[in-house]
């Protein structure tokens, strides 16, 4: 029997600091739900906005697998393994945190805001060497079909990380149904809507809404507008 948890859009924790409009599905910074800690292994889904031409400063990071998807515009990113690049939309970017590292993020330009999600996981191994990893994958590739943008193995489509986890996205047109089956034994399914509104097994949810699924083989997805869908498979015990 499917255990699911919901996640609306507008019950998330909010801040506005001016330079950055942050949504955060789970606790994060001065926002704490004890209900909503994490979903397994996936202990930050951050949906944030950063002017233009501002960022965040140098921060450290440890044990920890942190995924940057952006949505609209570019970030800049430098750190402290030599790694200076600009991520834009279409690109999935993965840092495993390991023994420590050190990095900033900022938007480039000066006319546009840049919308990305954050997510970090925690790694099935602590204290790795820090490691960095970015591609570019084709979008179309996700058309009314799931692409894979990351599993836990090196030679597999989409970035790798230390954890049993595959992410999935997919943009599908109105009325189209697909399925998902679930890879591992024990894993959950965290579905985050980032356009549109999709029914999960029936379940209507609409844009920015989650939804945390445990206990099942697959999951059917209908589109009930034109929708962007990202899917998380994590491990459910850390």
């Amino acid at each position: 029997m499917k255990n699911t948890v919901l996640h609306k859009a507008n019950t998330r924790g909010h801040a506005d600091h001016g330079w950055l409009n942050a949504h955060h599905t789970f606790s994060f910074a001065s926002y704490y739900e004890p209900e909503r800690v994490q979903f397994g292994v996936l202990r930050v889904l951050n949906d944030d906005i950063v002017a233009s031409g501002m960022g965040f400063g140098t921060h450290p990071h440890d044990n920890m697998e942190i995924i940057t998807i952006p949505l609209e515009g570019d970030l800049a990113h430098k750190d402290s393994m030599g790694n200076t690049e600009v991520i834009k939309f279409g690109d999935v970017q993965v840092m495993s945190a390991g023994t420590g590292i050190q990095h900033s993020e900022f938007n480039p330009n000066h006319d546009k805001r840049t919308n990305l999600l954050q997510i970090w996981v925690f790694p099935k191994v602590r204290n790795v060497e820090p490691r960095y990893q970015q591609i570019t994958l084709d979008t179309t590739d996700r058309h009314n079909k799931l692409q894979q943008i990351l599993s836990p193995n090196a030679d597999d489509s989409g970035v790798w990380i230390h954890q049993d986890a595959w992410f999935h996205m997919g943009n599908l047109d109105k009325g189209i149904t697909i399925d998902y089956n679930r890879k591992k034994e024990g894993n959950g399914l965290y579905v985050f809507v980032i356009k549109g509104s999709v029914k999960v097994d029936g379940q209507e949810l609409e844009q920015r809404d989650g939804l945390g699924i445990t206990d099942f083989d697959k999951v059917t997805f209908e589109a009930t507008s034109d929708a962007e869908i990202l899917l998380m498979e994590v491990p459910m015990n850390q």
